[in-house]
């Protein structure tokens, strides 16, 4: 009974992230890899069908896939990461005028962000 409990938790908790992932490819402040990988986590201990679609989904599916197996970053993907953390958080910062406390958090965070990126190891 404890164990489909879990189950059932980390479904909807894979759930909620796939929805917060596909709301952060559209949205700039929210980032989409993250919950998407959460979701990739959570759909491996409750759901392999769910893992599997997640797995395949056009544009996400390949650097899911090749994070799961190598835990690497391809090379050639990380410039386009950098760009599009680059644009969002510029897009954030600049909707933000007059607020100069959180323009600056949100600096300080993107470099961070920018900087455990460049720390990943790449294939």
């Amino acid at each position: 009974m404890r164990q489909k409990l879990i189950k059932c938790i980390l479904f909807v908790v894979a759930c909620l992230a796939s929805i917060l992932g596909f709301l952060g490819v559209v949205l700039p402040l929210l980032p989409a890899t993250p919950f998407f990988l959460l979701a990739l986590f959570a759909f491996s201990k409750s759901s392999p069908r769910f893992q599997h679609w997640l797995l395949n989904l056009p544009g996400i599916g390949d650097d899911l896939r090749s994070w799961q197996t190598h835990k690497k970053i391809n090379k050639q993907r990380k410039p386009v990461i950098y760009l599009s953390i680059f644009i969002s958080f510029v897009i954030s910062i600049s909707l933000l005028m007059g607020q100069p406390l959180i323009q600056s958090m949100l600096i300080i965070l993107m470099l961070i962000i920018l900087l455990c990126i460049r720390k990943l190891p790449e294939f």
